[in-house]
């Protein structure tokens, strides 16, 4: 019987509960420092920052512009934030018991022995809500995680696969649609179709707008104007939230909200993630067949193992761990983008676990993506293999036979070709005995006669170089 110890261990990679901070925690290091509790309280110290600089700035008589000296100090709060600060404001927490607040008290903390800070400390935080703090910080996260993290990663695969298009753009594959052998193409071709979809899919995850509000508890500057009722807040607000940073947020202002931003744009970013990680999964899938059928090999890797009894297997391990966290990722996006719109009447917290997980899902895609720009890195075409195919596939060149006859009214074309080749191995000499008895041109026989079902690819080579 397992027992449990009275003292746990300090965590560590190897007592972990998730997996993304167990065993994949190194190839995660990344995402962390963006996506983490730390990472969100130092967002939040940035989005407190630059709200008490813009109203130093916003021209009341009881709050002046801040020193130069000020301004590069209270900079340094959010650029040098380290670990030992996050924990700080964890400890406040401990009291306040809200999470918000204590950032904002751990600011004022370090206003001690700065007159010039302490006596406008009471314009921390000043009019804001924790929402007005909590949604600016979300998209911070996001906007580093997707400029820094994600999009770098999917460019990766992006990058070796349209490099593989170029030089895999004339080697003939036999097509299984259906699973049955088909129309030839190129591997190049089926890989550019691909590279095509997801540069399109980027395109959607790096268009989606970034939006915050900063607009006081339920969406309407009450507080704001109740002190200053003749200030434009939402001009203020739109300022500090669309200016660059480090001053300003660089989001994308949202003008209309109750007391949370609505999270329309992170079900909108969630789902194009989402439908890039399908795209993923289906050409996971795909090079596992192709491995499978020896089109690829793999390139061994000195002292790996590819099964406990079986010598001789390397596995498509690392498409199989894609395909794995790809769908681990898509289940939480899914949710992501289901639930984090609907909230009661004008707020509920129900957003604010959830919300705590989007690292989890990012983490768990940025691990796909790495999978796979290693393992697209083992492959080595196995032209011999693909050749082989093609030999024994001499049934695909009845649909260009069968067209030609169209062409030239031959009566019955498909239909004689279906005779010839439907359900029968077929040999080279069944379509050239009928290409002779075919009352077309010389020449048309002759073209017929000199195809392969290796040169019967089309365009496929142009198409898989042009992309």
């Amino acid at each position: 019987m397992s027992t449990i110890s009275a003292s746990p261990s300090p965590l560590s990679p190897i007592n972990a509960l998730s997996p993304l901070d167990g065993r994949y925690a190194s190839k995660l290091v990344n995402l962390r420092p963006l996506m983490s509790e730390q990472g969100y309280m130092q967002r939040r110290v940035q989005v407190e920052v630059a709200w008490f600089i813009a109203l130093s700035d916003a021209g009341f008589d009881e709050f002046k512009p801040l020193s130069p000296g000020a301004r590069t100090y209270l900079l340094g709060l959010v650029k040098n934030f380290s670990e030992t600060d996050a924990l700080a404001i964890k400890d406040i927490e401990k009291t306040t018991n809200h999470d918000v607040k204590a950032v904002e008290y751990w600011i004022k903390s370090k206003f001690d022995a700065r007159p010039e800070l302490m006596a406008v400390g009471e314009f921390v935080h000043f009019a804001c809500t924790s929402e007005d703090i909590n949604n600016t910080s979300h998209a911070l996260q996001l906007k580093g995680s997707r400029e820094l993290v994600l999009l770098p990663a999917l460019d990766k695969v992006i990058s070796k696969m349209r490099e593989m298009a170029h030089a895999f753009a004339a080697q003939p594959m036999l097509s299984r649609t259906h699973g049955q052998t088909a129309s030839p193409t190129t591997v190049g071709k089926e890989i550019a179709n691909v590279v095509v979809r997801l540069v399109n899919a980027r395109a959607k995850i790096a268009a989606v707008p970034l939006l915050a509000k900063m607009n006081g508890a339920v969406g309407n500057y009450n507080a704001h104007l109740s002190a200053w009722p003749e200030h434009d807040w939402e001009a203020f607000s739109r300022k500090v939230i669309e200016t660059p940073e480090p001053l300003g947020l660089g989001l994308t202002f949202q003008p209309y909200s109750i007391q949370i931003e609505p999270h329309d744009y992170m079900a909108e970013l969630f789902d194009a993630i989402a439908r890039t990680n399908t795209i993923l999964i289906d050409w996971s899938r795909d090079v596992w067949g192709y491995v499978s059928v020896g089109y690829f090999k793999q390139r061994l890797k000195a002292g790996e193992i590819g099964s406990s009894t079986m010598p001789h297997k390397v596995n498509p391990i690392d498409f199989e761990n894609a395909e794995g966290n790809l769908g681990l990722a898509n289940a939480l996006l899914k949710h992501l983008s289901e639930k984090l719109p609907i909230s009661r009447w004008q707020r509920d917290l129900t957003d604010s676990t959830v919300l705590r997980n989007m690292g989890v899902a990012l983490g768990y895609a940025v691990l796909a993506y790495n999978s796979l720009t290693v393992g697209l890195g083992k492959l080595e075409l196995n032209a011999e293999a693909l050749d082989d195919d093609l030999n024994g596939a001499w049934e695909v060149l009845a649909e260009p036979i069968q067209t030609v006859m169209r062409r030239y009214g031959v009566q019955g074309a498909y239909e004689k070709l279906k005779e010839v080749t439907r359900g029968k191995t077929v040999q080279a000499a069944d379509l050239h005995a009928l290409i002779a008895s075919l009352e077309i041109p010389d020449a048309e026989k002759t073209r017929l006669l000199a195809m392969t079902p290796g040169s019967y690819v089309g365009m496929a080579a142009e198409l898989a170089k042009r992309v």
